[in-house]
């Protein structure tokens, strides 16, 4: 088990019945969709992004971007961290059949999954573990240079990188870009880049 300081947002009691077997730290939960009407929530979440930060884990899935962008939309960047679960395709348990896009959300994933993507997004655990990255460091001229961004195939590249990261396809590039800036340094994602795409200039 690891102590998370930020304050963990997931979407359902289930994420957070899951985590809880995991992390030892405050978890919120948006009640899926629920969280864009209740203004309550909102302000409790802004709160507590201002007072300790917050980490955001919502599944994969197109829903759980839908609520990570609001969030994201309503708070200030250096506030927020972003853990994310790779797309792994299967079925809960509990659920008679897969969801709409047929990947594993929150509770479907295992432990270490998940404590690798708490630790992957630079969130503050109590060994001190902390992503080597600093944020700022990798710009939109960086993607633009390594052809992730303003090509003709920049999508296609875009989904390389996060498949060698383990990142979900969903991902925007604005995304994409603020999540490179917490899980690694600029020397790494230049390392990275020159092994996956040098042999396609």
């Amino acid at each position: 088990m690891i102590k998370v300081e930020e304050a963990i947002i997931v979407e359902g009691k289930y994420d957070k019945i899951k985590l809880s077997g995991y992390v030892d730290g405050l978890i919120i939960t948006t009640d899926g969709f629920g969280v864009f009407k209740d203004k309550e929530k909102q302000a409790l979440i802004r709160h507590l992004a201002k007072k300790r930060g917050i980490l955001i884990l919502t599944d994969s899935d197109s829903a759980g971007f839908v609520i990570r962008n609001f969030l994201k939309g309503s708070i200030p960047q250096d506030h927020i961290r972003h853990a994310f679960i790779p797309d792994i395709f299967g079925k809960e348990k509990r659920k008679a059949k897969p969801s709409k896009e047929g990947k594993l959300g929150v509770e479907g994933v295992s432990g270490e999954i998940i404590e690798k993507a708490i630790r992957a997004s630079g969130a503050h655990c109590s060994d001190g573990q902390i992503s080597s990255g600093s944020k700022g460091e990798i710009t939109k001229t960086d993607l633009f240079i390594y052809g992730l961004s303003g090509g003709e195939n920049s999508s296609k590249k875009r989904d390389k990188l996060k498949a060698e990261l383990d990142l979900p396809v969903n991902m925007s590039a604005n995304l994409l870009l603020d999540t490179l800036n917490c899980i690694m340094t600029k020397d790494e994602f230049t390392e990275i880049c020159e092994k996956l795409f040098a042999q396609e200039e």
